[in-house]
């Protein structure tokens, strides 16, 4: 049957077209699906870069899989010979009494990872751009840094596609038939038969779980993202790093100006529930989108805090812990779920593609990933 896959895989964002790279490269006959063409500005995955940091704020589980990542990168941008990463170090502060900041210390030194811990006074001398007050701790992780996220999907695009990989973009599944043999994936104008599904569909992962009779709590937000003009002198990427500030209340990230293209910052939590099928407003609809950044940069970076050059909206899909997703379904194990990534899944992805195509091939990933189940966050909900 022509319509027949090993594996179809809905939605071709970060994770869904990572792995249908590994699995065309490992000859599986693959097919992805999105009702975009990614890379696009309608998901989770644009705004052109991203952090990679390895010393984990969110989990020691999370280090074996971004040392990985961080390879996988390395290997992605060999094969392409085009940049996909530029390591400006990446700075973890916060303010006394921070768990994240000591949750990026006591993972640092279980992995033996050479991370430099940064009183106030230190991080002000290497960066006279921070002012931040006494009491703050920063980590410091120089082989980190920044992946430029659009060129990176459209490396795994161009490279799949090199290996055979079939994709469809402007397509949107409409049903998910799953039995104990394998699936039917219904489109508007077509069916595929399927042996394995993956879905990793973003904000739309929630109801395509929904309609197959899973309640996995599921939470797309919007969020916002600014760049400033900015010292260049202090702020550029040569001189200051990619960073991430807790406050305790509040959590900030941001990049150096990288090209001249003005500093790049963003707020990690808040954010206002969406559904995706209604859109999102645009930047600047609501007033913290500049405010909340504002009021961050006057504070600690009050030579960023320029003229607004431009300003983006993406999604976050929330997990109830801020734990990923990725698991093969409880009773149906050909159907594998990568979602929920909360805003921090970007750097994954690669590992994440990778995890796939050994489930699919092997049975089970050399990873162990019994943290990210399903189960995990029914339990949290």
């Amino acid at each position: 049957m022509n319509n027949h896959y090993e594996v179809v895989i809905v939605g071709a964002g970060s994770m869904g077209m990572a792995a249908g790279y590994y699995l065309s490269k490992l000859g599986i006959k693959t097919l992805l699906l999105d009702r975009n063409n990614p890379p696009h500005d309608l998901g989770s995955h644009h705004g052109e870069t991203r952090i990679i940091r390895h010393a984990y704020g969110e989990g020691k589980q999370y280090v074996p899989l971004v040392l990985r990542a961080q390879q996988l990168w390395e290997q992605l941008q060999q094969e392409t010979g085009r940049q996909l990463f530029l390591p400006t170090g990446v700075l973890c502060a916060g303010a006394p009494g921070s768990t994240f900041i000591s949750e990026v210390v006591r993972s640092g030194q279980e992995f033996s990872l050479p991370l430099e811990v940064l009183s106030s006074e230190e991080m002000r001398h290497l960066w006279p751009g921070l002012t931040f007050p006494d009491g703050f701790v920063g980590c410091l992780e120089k082989k980190s840094g920044v992946l430029f996220s659009k060129h990176c999907i459209q490396a795994f695009r161009n490279q799949g596609l090199a290996h055979g990989m079939n994709l469809l973009p402007y397509t949107k599944v409409e049903k998910i038939d799953i039995s104990s043999s394998g699936a039917i994936i219904k489109t508007a104008t077509n069916s595929y038969h399927t042996d394995f599904v993956l879905i990793s569909a973003g904000a739309w992962s929630g109801k395509m779980l929904n309609r197959l009779g899973m309640d996995i709590p599921l939470h797309p937000v919007r969020k916002t993202v600014s760049w400033l003009k900015c010292d260049q002198e202090l702020f550029e990427s040569g001189v200051f790093p990619a960073f991430t500030v807790d406050l305790l209340n509040e959590h900030y990230y941001g990049f150096p100006s990288i090209n001249g293209s003005g500093f790049k910052v963003g707020r990690h939590d808040g954010g206002h529930r969406v559904d995706p099928d209604e859109g999102i407003s645009p930047y600047g609809a609501d007033c913290n989108d500049e405010g909340d950044i504002r009021s961050f940069l006057q504070k600690y970076m009050p030579l960023a805090n320029g003229p607004l050059i431009k300003g983006s909206t993406c999604m976050y899909t929330l997990t109830p812990d801020g734990d990923f997703i990725i698991d093969q379904h409880p009773e149906y194990p050909h159907l594998f779920i990568a979602a929920g990534f909360s805003g921090h899944g970007f750097k994954f992805s690669s590992v994440v593609g990778e995890i796939i195509s050994q489930v699919v091939t092997k049975g089970k990933s050399d990873f162990d990933i019994s943290d990210f189940s399903i189960r995990n966050e029914q339990n949290n909900y």
